[in-house]
């Protein structure tokens, strides 16, 4: 054997690890990073935070809704909180009233099939243009806003629902003009 062959054996075997030695001295693991646990904790606490914020945040804005009848069976529950309610309902024919000082608008709203009367107070310049009182027409109303203790509704928002263009051609066909044209393009 030559000399490069000795020095190779001699290197093996001070490489090797004899079976014993290796099983008394446990193996050492990497250390640990403390980044990794700082990263995570900042991110479950970030995460935290905006699923609280969400959810306290959405539970304020949302509004209930209901129909007029189920709103004033319920009145108890909702009136003088203050939580925003959506009440949709018809608007009663001869009721809506406008006044310009202060700026107002005051209607009743009852459900489409009779029922319970809810007086509304919307004070506000601007309406849609398909809020109309207009004969032979029903007027589908949806307000949000909050029940007063006195009973009568305070609406922030109001919604009036236009008829579709197939209820529009039946109505049509009976002589009956939509309700968001103004006065002057029906006289056209």
């Amino acid at each position: 054997m030559s000399d490069l062959d000795k020095e190779l054996e001699q290197a093996a075997a001070a490489v090797d690890v004899p079976a014993t030695v290796a099983h008394r001295e446990p193996a050492l693991a990497p250390p640990a990073r403390k980044g990794n646990l700082g990263l995570l904790i900042g991110v479950l606490v970030m995460a935290g935070a905006i699923l609280s914020l969400m959810f306290f945040s959405f539970s304020r804005s949302s509004a209930y809704a209901k129909d007029v009848n189920e709103l004033m069976h319920e009145k108890d529950k909702y009136a003088g909180s203050d939580r925003s309610v959506r009440v949709q309902g018809m608007l009663v024919k001869g009721t809506l009233v406008h006044r310009d000082q202060p700026c107002e608008y005051r209607f009743e709203m009852q459900q489409a099939k009779g029922g319970v009367v809810l007086p509304v107070r919307y004070a506000q310049c601007i309406v849609p243009d398909t809020f109309r009182d207009m004969p032979g027409m029903d007027v589908m109303v949806t307000a949000e806003g909050k029940l007063t203790s006195a009973g009568h509704f305070e609406a922030s928002t109001i919604f009036a629902k236009c008829p579709s263009k197939y209820e529009m051609k039946e109505m049509q066909k009976g002589g009956q003009k939509a309700p968001h044209v103004s006065q002057m393009a029906q006289a056209l």
